[in-house]
Parts: structure tokens; C-alpha cells; sequence
């Protein structure tokens, strides 16, 4: 699979799947957990004991029915009655109790990985991890199924240890021959599915389950994008792309598919078997008196109940392959969240200081395969701004993400102003689900700013009707398509104004804005003390900045005055 390990039952799985589970057991839940453990384990107890007393029954009303003896048939039928009536209860409430002890350990495990995933910016720094795919997909479905699934397959197995003790005295008594068949089956099916279908099925689900989670990230990729899609009419080519990564699920699960008709040829033999076998080996005992009808039945249900126990991962093959996959896939998404960023040799130092200074920075790619800028050194004092130009792909727009501590891949030292003090405004705003109100406090939600100072921000952006034409600053709607792309910067442009940073990193903000705009909005800046450090291609924003930093390609840079500067041609 493309350099990635082949999953598969082995000690490597057991260490991924305790790696993933033992947290929550150690964590502040941990008592009510295991409370609730405790008392899931009480109640599968309560289970396998009525098993045991229904068993004895069904064999108790079968021998009486045999002898024509109704006084004895009745008995055990009233009596299975008041088993039913205690054990209704315990069966309903063994399965409430595990589902709502699933749903916490899913709720404690979506939090930790929540604060993981934005804690060091991971959901940025996964971006460039190519064997992380999906991350949303992994987050919201499988930590899900694995907490739902482990206590599915650990009651199974706790139950098939207790079923096993419960029934194998029973079994025992009534012949010893059965036990002996009993235990080399069970062995030879276990052994035979594990070795034949194990790795095939395994791998399949781990790739049926990453085909599935492309598909669905295109799919929400083409809706995120159905404006400019329309605009190129991409809709064949769109189409296509679908076409093909459903192509390779179908392929994949045709395989799956292959897989489980020869699993399920062997289950369905083998669970014909376990019906045919116990008759069989007793019949001649039943036929020569030495065994009641009864007791015959009572050890079919004893070697039915001792042999699925045993034979618990052949019964639950299908389910416990894909259960298999889900673990490697969060065991590496969790891993992948864990790793640190980069060796600190190769990484941007960084501190915290009162204005913003470069000192021998040296800029590379992702991977550090192409310098991007040698050696540069330069501070931004306050009201000094800085205009960064270049030809495209030049690095300007990586200066900035470094400056901002978005890039790492480098060396050298990065001193500004912490926290809120800057701010970045890329050319594609951010705008998040909410009403206007958020989307001009964001991410300060809390921050206390009266209606009419927000209003008032609007208008200094040129949106002074914005409030009006969508219900009011309440108004919920998604932002995001509804305005313009050059509202959209406005809009952004008040939020930054509304924090007043010290210091507001610009890339190509005001691109899509008029030159009368851009200009309205410089002037706020000026006008509120904001030091603008921007990456544009228009050369009226020079009035705005007292230095140009020139990237010239291959490493080199020069710093120049703005007055006098001379537009490069790019």
C-alpha cells in the first residue's frame, strides 16, 4: 500500500488499539468509567447465568414433552416465565448502560484529539503530511466507531469467557466426547480463518475506508467551489475526477466483496456444522435410552454456546477487519499529532518583543528542498511600514507566514510582538458560520462592543448598508457566498481595524478592491497607528510604507526606501 505497513491481527494491533483506549481509563472520568464498567460487567454476568437456567429449561420441558409428563412440562414453562420477566430488564439495561458508557469515552476522546489537532496548529501542519488523509473524517466518524466498537468486541470476548466457563461443566457432564470435538474444531476454524481471509480482508477495509473519505472530501470540495467551477464550466472535468476516485472504491470493494462471499461460504458451513455436529455424536446414546431427549438438547445448546465463545473471531471476522482498519488509521492520525514539528536545528527561533525584527533569516520550502531567502535581516518600527514585492513565487507570501509563525522550515530568528499585537489578513478572508456580528469579532467573540460602535466600523470600510440589507447584525447567513470578494476584504479589514493590532501582516488583501477603497482603508490604518507590513502588486500602496523589501529569486533581496522606489517590471 504505497510504503504504508499492511494492517492485520497481530501484537503490533493489540499495542495501537491499548495506545488509543488506556488514556481515557487513566483520565479525571476514570471512576465513573469504571463504575460503569463495573456494572456492564455485573449485568453480562446476569446474562450468561439466565443462559445457563433457559438452557436447563428448554432441555427440562423437551424431556417432559417426551414422557408425556404435563405436570413437569407446565412447571418448566412457568418457570421459564419468571425467568424472562428478571432477565427482560438485565438484557435492556446491559445494552443502555454500554451504549451510554461508548458515548462518553467518544465524547472524552473527540475532545482530546480536538485539542490536539488545534494545539501547535497541527490542522495547518497536517496539510503538508501526504499520509494523513482526512483528518475531519477521522475526527467525527472514526473515533466513533472505535469506541463504540472496542466495548462491542470486548463484552463479546468477556462474554464468550464467561459463557465458556458457564456451559462447559454442563457440556461435561453429559458427554466428554463432545468437549474433545468441541476444542479441536474450534482450534482448526479459528486458525483457518485467521490465516486464510485475515490479512486479505484486513487491508482491504483500511483501503475502503480511505477511498471512501476521498470521495467524500471531493464532493464537499466541489460545493465549497461551485462558483468558480461554474464560472470555467468544469463540470466534466469535476464529473470526471468523481468518476474516477469512485472507480477505485468500486474496484477496492468489488474485492471486499470477492473476500466476504468466501468468508461467509465458510461461516455459513461451519455454523451448519456446529447445528448437525452435537446430534450426531450423541444420537447413538439418545437411541440406545442412554441419554433423555432432553439432555440432548440441553447439550446441542451447551456445545452451541461453548463453541461460539470459542469461536468468537470467526463469527466476528467481517466486523472485527474493519474494526482493525479504523484502529490504524486513528493510531496514525494520532501519531501524526503527536510528532513534533521539525529538528530545532532547522527551525525559525522566535521571540517575543515590543516591535518586529529578521535576523539572518534564512527561508526554505516544505522539506527544505529550495531557499527561498538567504540572510535577510531588517526591523519594522513602529509607523514604518514595510511593502514586500517580487515576482510570483518569489517567497513574499512565505515571509509573511513565517513572520506570522505559520512557517517553520528555515533558520535564523523572527522577534515580534506576541498574540493579538499582530495580525494576518490573507487575500482570502476567513469568514466563519455565525451573524454578522462574529464575523467582525472573530475569533474575540467575547470581546464587549456595542451595536452601534460595530456599525460604526462598517461604515469606515465602506458597509455601512451591510447590516441593513441582511437583517441586522444577528443575521446568520453564510458570509462567505453571499458577499463579493471585495466585501469579503472589507468585511476583514473592519475586523482588523475593530482588534488594532500593533502591527497587520497584508497578503494581497485589498486585490480585489478599487483603488478609491484601498486607499479608504490604508488611511485607517495610518489613522489608528497600525504598522501595515504588506505583499501587493499595486504601486499606489508605496505612499502607505516607509520600506520596500525586494525579492529578487534565488535568496537575494534588497531593502529600499519607499520614497523615490521604482516599481520593478515582474
Amino acid at each position: 500500500m504505497n510504503g504504508i505497513e499492511q494492517p492485520g491481527f497481530n501484537t503490533r494491533l493489540w499495542r495501537r488499539f491499548l495506545a488509543m483506549a488506556a488514556p481515557y481509563w487513566r483520565s479525571d472520568e476514570r471512576w465513573r468509567a469504571r463504575g460503569m464498567l463495573a456494572l456492564l460487567i455485573v449485568l453480562l454476568l446476569g446474562q450468561t447465568g439466565f443462559n445457563v437456567l433457559f438452557n436447563h429449561e428448554t432441555g427440562e420441558f423437551t424431556s417432559a414433552l417426551a414422557a408425556r409428563d404435563a405436570e413437569r412440562f407446565w412447571a418448566s414453562i412457568w418457570r421459564c416465565l419468571a425467568l424472562l420477566s428478571a432477565a427482560v430488564p438485565i438484557y435492556g439495561l446491559y445494552y443502555f448502560v454500554r451504549d451510554t458508557l461508548g458515548l462518553r469515552w467518544r465524547r472524552w476522546l473527540t475532545e482530546d484529539f480536538l485539542q490536539r489537532y488545534f494545539g501547535r496548529r497541527a490542522y495547518y501542519r497536517l496539510n503538508t503530511i501526504t499520509g494523513i488523509d482526512n483528518p475531519d473524517q477521522r475526527i467525527a466518524e472514526d473515533i466513533n466507531a472505535f469506541t463504540q466498537q472496542s466495548l462491542y468486541f470486548s463484552m463479546i470476548l468477556l462474554g464468550a469467557v464467561l459463557q465458556l466457563s458457564a456451559f462447559a461443566g454442563v457440556l461435561w457432564s453429559i458427554s466428554r466426547t463432545l468437549v474433545y470435538f468441541l476444542l479441536g474444531y474450534a482450534v482448526f476454524s479459528t486458525l483457518f480463518t485467521a490465516g486464510v481471509f485475515g490479512r486479505q480482508l484486513i487491508g482491504l477495509n483500511f483501503r475502503q475506508l480511505q477511498r471512501e473519505a476521498d470521495f467524500r472530501f471531493n464532493l464537499v470540495r466541489v460545493r465549497e467551489h461551485a462558483e468558480p467551477i461554474a464560472f470555467h464550466r468544469g463540470e466534466a472535468r469535476e464529473m470526471s475526477t468523481l468518476q474516477r476516485v469512485f472507480a477505485a472504491i468500486y474496484a477496492n470493494y468489488q474485492q471486499v466483496l470477492r473476500w466476504q462471499f468466501k468468508l461467509n461460504l465458510f461461516q455459513y458451513a461451519h455454523s451448519f456444522l456446529t447445528t448437525v455436529l452435537p446430534s450426531v455424536i450423541v444420537a447413538q446414546q439418545v437411541l440406545e435410552g442412554e441419554l433423555e431427549v432432553g439432555r440432548a438438547i440441553q447439550a446441542a445448546g451447551a456445545f452451541a454456546a461453548i463453541l461460539s465463545a470459542l469461536t468468537v473471531v470467526v463469527e466476528h471476522f467481517e466486523s472485527l477487519s474493519r474494526f482493525s482498519a479504523g484502529i490504524d488509521r486513528l493510531h496514525g492520525f494520532a501519531k501524526a499529532l503527536a510528532a513534533p514539528d521539525a529538528d530545532d536545528a532547522q527551525q525559525i527561533r522566535r521571540q517575543d518583543g515590543f516591535t518586529l525584527e529578521l535576523q539572518q533569516l534564512n527561508l526554505y520550502t516544505p522539506g527544505h528542498e529550495h531557499l527561498l531567502l538567504r540572510d535577510l535581516s531588517l526591523g519594522v518600527a513602529p509607523g514604518a511600514g514595510l511593502l514586500i514585492v517580487g515576482a510570483s513565487g518569489a517567497g513574499k507570501s512565505s515571509l509573511l507566514r513565517a513572520i506570522a509563525g505559520l512557517w517553520t522550515s528555515g533558520s535564523g530568528l523572527v522577534r515580534r510582538p506576541a498574540g493579538h499585537d499582530m495580525l494576518f489578513l490573507p487575500q482570502h478572508p476567513y469568514l466563519p458560520l455565525g451573524d454578522l456580528r462574529s464575523q467582525l469579532l472573530y475569533p474575540q467573540l467575547s470581546q464587549d462592543t456595542s451595536d452601534a460602535e460595530l456599525q460604526q466600523w462598517l461604515e469606515r470600510v465602506n458597509l455601512g448598508d451591510l447590516a441593513q440589507r441582511f437583517g441586522g447584525l444577528d443575521a446568520v447567513q453564510d458570509w462567505a457566498k453571499l458577499l463579493s470578494v471585495g466585501e469579503q476584504q472589507r468585511l476583514a479589514f473592519a475586523r482588523a481595524l475593530l482588534a488594532k493590532p500593533r502591527y497587520l501582516l497584508l497578503d494581497e488583501a485589498t486585490s480585489a478592491l478599487d483603488a478609491d477603497n484601498e486607499a479608504r482603508l490604508y488611511a485607517q490604518l495610518q489613522g489608528l497607528s497600525i504598522t501595515a507590513i504588506s505583499v501587493s502588486h499595486h504601486a499606489a500602496l508605496l505612499q502607505y510604507h516607509q520600506q520596500v523589501l525586494e525579492l529578487q529569486g534565488q535568496g537575494a533581496w534588497q531593502l529600499r526606501p519607499a520614497a523615490g522606489y521604482r516599481w520593478p517590471s515582474l
